[in-house]
């Protein structure tokens, strides 16, 4: 009898549904005024170190989960990734009741490497369970299974802001202002706890969608493309070993470091970014006005975001028709262009961040194409795995880049209200332009190593 295979779209169902909730990593920089507050004598390396670190653990949780899965099957690694995710945020709720040095180390163990981990385990599930049932469509796919992943931010941005302080819930991009429903105040460890449930519930939710599909799977009516004349036989599904004595492994390696590290930088780095710009043009502030300049930092977050998620998408269904290397290499020229002016005015960093933000969401749907597409299918978690810990490295230099070339401007000191009690606080302007060039010139490198980077040649 013909074993009945599943609708492919419900994998892809599952796969959104999970990587809306894993895509508020990218919120970060929604939590680091708040966490300033909290503790004053934190510096900007160390409010960043936890954003780093997240990322990094992140990058190599999709190693060794890639290569569980792979084994093992989806499912059951996503629902860990949930859970795991979940109780750090959960914990993380405890960073509050600490002395500041100890509650960085708390934060970055909860937050850090328990949220990292957890993301790492449910992210490379629904990526390497997609691509297989869409061999058709890989590029397209690969953008629509990690779409979520960038856009988790236009709805948990807003959440995050509304949650710390109390008040509405306010979607607030690209035009749109839309008041929704009052939530409470749960200060910035309160928050933590709460988007903690939510992730721990939603991941684990979709996590039970995904299911690999069976030995031998194509879809209907498709036939994999044969081999250009005089090309030899079709290349082979690489192990990770046989993938790393590759030189493409370290080019294409190489060439995501460098997306990442530029994409990453401005994407954590958006909030107080549009925070000083905003502020730097007034002689004198009041709370109202910080309050004003935390909304739009959020709603900044919230739209790349949105772009994020539609680069992801229109990039991958471009390379199907053009080419993966030609695609990478407009996304490189368009980050790089955007970098160069992103900090001249709130107006260009709201535009050119937006154009960052396309860009990026197409490189983290071009290397997991481009992955299969060199390497096979068979091993694509663990293979992937490696490249995407480019990710994490990109992650570490990105952020920490921005703030060892920050430059302070303006300091104001005003009166604000904490917990009923009338109390003055300091903010000051923050310009991080310095990183942003160089950034920049590492996206033009990455545009060059495009026309180098070739497939590895058929094995016999």
């Amino acid at each position: 009898m013909e074993e009945k295979v599943m609708n492919r779209w419900l994998v892809v169902v599952g796969a959104l549904i999970i990587q809306i909730s894993l895509g508020a990593v990218y919120i970060w920089s929604v939590f680091q005024a708040p966490l300033k507050e909290a503790f004053p004598d934190w510096t900007e390396a160390q409010v960043t170190y936890p954003a780093n670190i997240v990322l990094a653990v992140f990058a190599l949780a999709v190693i060794i989960a890639g290569r569980v899965q792979d084994k093992i099957g989806p499912r059951w690694v996503a629902t860990a990734g949930g859970i795991t995710l979940g109780v750090g945020l959960i914990l993380a709720k405890f960073t509050g009741g600490m002395a500041s040095g100890a509650a960085l180390g708390w934060l970055i163990f909860t937050f850090s490497v328990l949220g990292g981990a957890g993301i790492g385990m449910g992210y490379v599930c629904p990526l390497a369970t997609c691509i297989k049932w869409f061999p058709d469509k890989r590029g397209l796919i690969t953008g629509l299974a990690i779409a979520g992943f960038g856009a988790g931010a236009i709805f948990f941005a807003p959440l995050a802001k509304a949650l710390i302080a109390g008040g509405p819930y306010k979607l607030s991009m690209l035009g749109l202002k839309l008041s929704m429903f009052d939530l409470p105040k749960m200060g910035i460890f309160g928050t933590f706890a709460v988007l903690g449930v939510i992730f721990l519930v939603v991941v684990v939710v979709g996590a039970q969608f995904l299911v690999n599909p069976p030995a031998g799977y194509k879809p209907e009516g498709w036939n994999p493309p044969k081999p250009a004349a005089g090309a030899g036989p079709a290349r082979a599904d690489y192990t990770y070993t046989e993938m790393l004595a590759t030189p493409q492994f370290y080019l294409i390696w190489l060439m995501y470091f460098f997306a990442c590290a530029a994409g990453l930088q401005v994407i954590m780095k958006a909030a107080p970014t549009m925070q000083s710009i905003f502020l730097g043009g007034f002689e004198a502030i009041k709370e109202s006005d910080m309050a004003d300049a935390k909304t739009a930092g959020a709603s900044l977050v919230a739209g790349i975001a949105v772009f994020n998620a539609i680069g992801r998408i229109i990039w991958g269904k471009v390379s199907d028709a053009v080419g993966r290397m030609i695609t990478l290499a407009a996304a490189f020229a368009l980050c790089a262009a955007s970098l160069f002016f992103i900090d001249q005015s709130t107006g260009h960093l709201t535009y050119l961040s937006y154009a960052v933000g396309f860009s990026f969401g197409g490189f983290l749907a071009l290397f997991p194409a481009i992955t299969a597409d060199f390497f096979g299918t068979k091993n694509l978690g663990v293979n992937y795995g490696f490249v995407f810990s480019a990710y994490g490295a990109g992650g570490l230099l990105g952020p920490q880049l921005a703030a060892f070339f920050m430059t302070k401007g303006k300091k104001f000191t005003y009166e604000a209200v904490e917990k009923g009690v009338a109390c003055t606080k300091d903010f000051i302007c923050q310009s991080y332009h310095q990183a942003f060039i160089i950034a920049a010139v590492l996206c033009i490198v990455g545009a060059a190593l495009t026309f180098i980077v070739k497939a590895p040649k058929p094995r016999t």
